[in-house]
């Protein structure tokens, strides 16, 4: 079954290349985290060139799709509040509750963070880290699953398929790929892609989508720079 709202929007660009501003900083930002490991330089001057390459790819490759309203500026906070309430209640509720091996096994991996001994002091990286996370990832992540591959599971030419509809199949594999993305904390990268994806139903907009998720993360940061839990920054 597939809900269709009433009103298209359809991007710009050429069939071939239509896909391209959706997906080109998402394979970017997945490419530094694949090879920043390999860097030379320090981790704070890494988080940096992360940052700017990956927003130059935002503001040149994607900056046409980039949507330039949001319809429900409040609710949308409200619900990122919420998702971030989501991603911490486990942990506050159940301190052992991560050590499941549901959570800590060689295909997830473990709830630790991989962050050097001492960087969480680097103001660089503090920066950079926080940047990333309330201004690229929002932008690359819903452009890529919610613009772009939430619309390609219902139809090849995704231009034509309008913002919001909604498909079960399409729906669904996009919450779990999301998941996957999240490692260890699987379950509430689940919980996540499910809110965010029947938000973008409900709203027909992708703008809302991108607040939400930034507001998701610049939370989810307070929390990690306040209490100390670095382990949610993988």
């Amino acid at each position: 079954m597939i809900i269709q709202p009433a009103e298209t929007q359809t991007p710009a660009g050429t069939s071939q290349l239509s896909a391209l501003p959706y997906v080109a900083p998402f394979v970017v930002f997945i490419a530094f985290l694949a090879v920043d490991r390999f860097f030379p330089i320090n981790i704070g001057a890494i988080y940096a060139l992360r940052f700017a390459v990956v927003f130059a790819v935002l503001i040149t490759v994607s900056r046409w799709v980039i949507p330039r309203n949001v319809v429900y500026p409040l609710s949308s906070m409200l619900v990122g509040i919420l998702v971030c309430a989501i991603w911490v209640a486990p942990d506050v509720l159940w301190p052992s509750y991560r050590q499941s091996w549901l959570f800590n096994n060689s295909l997830t991996g473990n709830p630790q963070s991989s962050l050097p001994a001492g960087v969480v002091t680097s103001i660089w990286f503090l920066l950079f880290r926080v940047l990333g996370s309330v201004v690229n990832v929002p932008l690359l992540e819903e452009l890529f699953w919610r613009g772009w591959l939430m619309r390609w599971f219902i139809g090849k030419d995704f231009r034509k398929i309008p913002l919001g509809t909604y498909s079960p199949q399409s729906f669904w594999l996009v919450a779990m790929l999301f998941a996957s993305e999240h490692g260890a904390y699987w379950d509430v990268g689940l919980l996540t892609g499910v809110v965010y994806n029947w938000w973008l139903v409900r709203t027909k907009s992708l703008g809302d989508c991108i607040l939400c998720h930034a507001v998701t993360n610049a939370c989810l940061a307070g929390w990690v720079l306040v209490r100390g839990q670095w382990q949610y920054w993988l």
